[in-house]
């Protein structure tokens, strides 16, 4: 009766240590808030979101008065004397009055950009996750590749030990113990495969998290998935952020070959002006004479008519057509790799529910089989090699165990991202959420062309000489 109260001890300190486990591992949220906080590649993005962010007062500064200002001194002379020096000074303001809509359908199109850029900023943003994601399932599943073979190569090289001790007293042939070496050896290969494997998955978790996996919490339950393919081919058709952004640069193109024609119409435009001159003269006889300035004003109004321009314009229309034309297409193209991406993921996860079920039932039925098959060898009715055999089944579906889980997991992200759901928010990842408006807003009026930003340090640029030429590892060859 006492060994109740020491199984119940025993069983309550291994809680209390996988608690403590659980406690101190990283989240798979936690990855994602950091690699959403600190990935370079989201970073890239971002800026060039802030730099599609510019097309609109580059559009709208077409349209607003340009501000002139001019200072010339000359000195004049006449064989090679002094024949008097002039002083000039100006302002002038010009205005566009009406461009033919250039201005409107230029901005429409800059903000028609913008939205692609925020557009595909979501899609990287899908991309970085689902590496997290995958890095972070591929580490718990080469960690537990690893252990399973570690306990393996420990297991047969008992079994090794014991089919040498069996040998000696005459109770197994040579045969027997070279089959437990050889299973030992492969054992051995596999261990390092694993290893080498696990290396790479923790590297790769480096690259989009930031830092090397230390203790991993277990994967959490999948959020919710689409019920059908139908249903994840229409989300992903409304949502995917690629098909999104294809669809804005169609736009784009519309609205760039609208301002072009558009080129061919009447322009108006205001000018007013003020300017100062000073004439300071020679005389006769050598005498200089001191004349005063004068100043004088226009303003005026200006059309512009084309009549001929070359056929330029009528060239860079079609152009910007076939861009158009390009962009048409490629919503074609970018529809049909959504479509695919989103019903082989969506297979991927019924087919690795289905192997992850299959893969139990036969853990389970290899467990039970390694353990008859270890009792009928020890009295003699089975031999070492069914052991083996037996051993090595039960490592090898305890292994696509491993894999079935992982690969349920990436391939349920991988829909997610398909229907652009694999983000922060749809996730709640404990993360502050980048605007990606902010800056448009407040760059979208300003007038001043002193409000450039903040510069960023210069890096440290590389040595001249590697850009022309490779630096030898050890001595040349």
């Amino acid at each position: 009766m006492k060994l109740v109260p020491a199984i119940t001890a025993a069983l309550l300190a291994a809680t209390a240590s996988l608690i403590a486990v659980a406690v101190g591992a990283e989240t798979l949220p936690e990855a994602l808030a950091e690699a959403y906080e600190t990935n370079p590649q989201l970073a890239v993005q971002r800026a060039i979101v802030r730099q599609a962010d510019e097309l609109v007062p580059i559009a709208l500064g077409t349209g607003r008065p340009t501000l002139d200002a001019t200072v010339a001194e000359q000195q004049n002379g006449l064989d090679f004397n002094n024949n008097g020096r002039t002083l000039s000074s100006g302002l002038t303001i010009n205005q566009s009055l009406f461009r033919g809509g250039r201005t409107r359908s230029a901005t429409n199109a800059a903000d028609n950009r913008i939205l692609a850029a925020r557009a595909r900023l979501r899609a990287v943003e899908d991309n970085v996750l689902l590496g997290v994601v995958t890095a972070y399932a591929d580490d718990l599943r080469y960690a537990a590749v690893v252990d399973l073979n570690t306990n393996q190569v420990k297991v047969l090289g008992r079994e090794l030990q014991a089919s040498r001790d069996r040998f000696e007293v005459g109770d197994l042939t040579r045969t027997d113990v070279a089959q437990s070496d050889a299973r030992l050896a492969n054992a051995q290969s596999n261990l390092v495969i694993a290893q080498g494997q696990l290396n790479t998955a923790r590297n790769a978790y480096a690259r989009v998290v930031g830092h090397y996996p230390g203790t991993l919490a277990p994967l959490p339950p999948l959020p919710v998935l689409p019920g059908t393919s139908g249903q994840a081919v229409d989300l992903a058709n409304a949502n995917n952020p690629a098909l999104v952004a294809a669809r804005f640069d169609e736009a784009a193109a519309r609205y760039d070959v609208s301002t072009i024609e558009r080129e061919r119409l009447p322009s108006v435009g205001l000018g007013l002006g003020a300017n100062y001159q000073r004439f300071d003269g020679g005389g006769g006889g050598g005498r200089f004479v001191q004349q005063g300035g004068f100043f004088t004003q226009n303003a005026g109004v200006q059309l512009s008519v084309p009549l001929y321009q070359a056929g330029v314009v009528g060239a860079r229309i079609r152009s910007a057509q076939a861009a158009r034309s390009q962009s048409m297409e490629q919503i074609g193209l970018v529809g049909r790799q959504v479509a695919e991406t989103a019903q082989n993921a969506f297979v991927s996860v019924a087919t690795a529910r289905a192997v992850i079920t299959a893969s139990e039932s036969s853990v389970a039925a290899n467990a039970l089989a390694l353990e008859g098959v270890s009792q009928e060898n020890q009295v003699g009715t089975r031999t070492v090699l069914e052991v083996l055999n037996a051993e090595q089944e039960l490592v090898v579906a305890r292994v696509n165990l491993a894999a079935a889980r992982r690969d349920e997991y990436v391939a349920g992200y991988t829909l997610l991202a398909a229907v652009g759901e694999a983000e922060v928010e749809p996730l709640a990842v404990p993360a502050k959420l980048y605007d990606s408006t902010a800056n448009a807003a407040r760059v979208r009026h300003k007038w001043n062309d002193h409000d450039t930003g903040v510069d960023l340090a210069p890096l440290p640029a590389p040595e001249p000489a590697v850009a022309s030429k490779s630096v030898a590892i050890g001595p040349p060859r």
